[in-house]
């Protein structure tokens, strides 16, 4: 069973950047930086700082993986949304709705 989606609005989610990550991480299990650095068009710099600010909200986990495919020791990042996250994501969207709506 499911639990009851309560409409909330979030300050954190609510940044046009920020909800595009969650929007993305919403039906996925992880999606790696780069993939969602190219679907959003933004740089490294803008998706670090607006996932350091998911992460310190605890919306999103963030894990380094080393990649078999490179010869060089970068790894690659990981993102997943949160359970807190999920909620807080259908929660705000609920809200947007019923902004939308006209149940202000």
């Amino acid at each position: 069973m499911s639990a009851k989606i309560i409409p909330m609005f979030n300050e954190v989610i609510h940044s046009p950047t920020r909800l595009r990550i969650c929007g993305l991480l919403r039906r996925v299990a992880e999606l790696e930086f780069g993939v969602i650095r190219d679907a959003l068009e933004i740089t490294d710099v803008n998706l670090s700082r607006n996932l350091k600010i998911l992460g310190e909200a605890g919306l999103v986990a963030v894990r380094k993986e080393s990649s078999p495919l490179r010869a060089d020791a970068r790894k690659l990042t990981w993102i997943a949304i949160t359970p807190d996250g999920s909620r807080a994501l259908e929660g705000h969207l609920a809200a947007l709705a019923s902004i939308a709506d006209g149940d202000v």
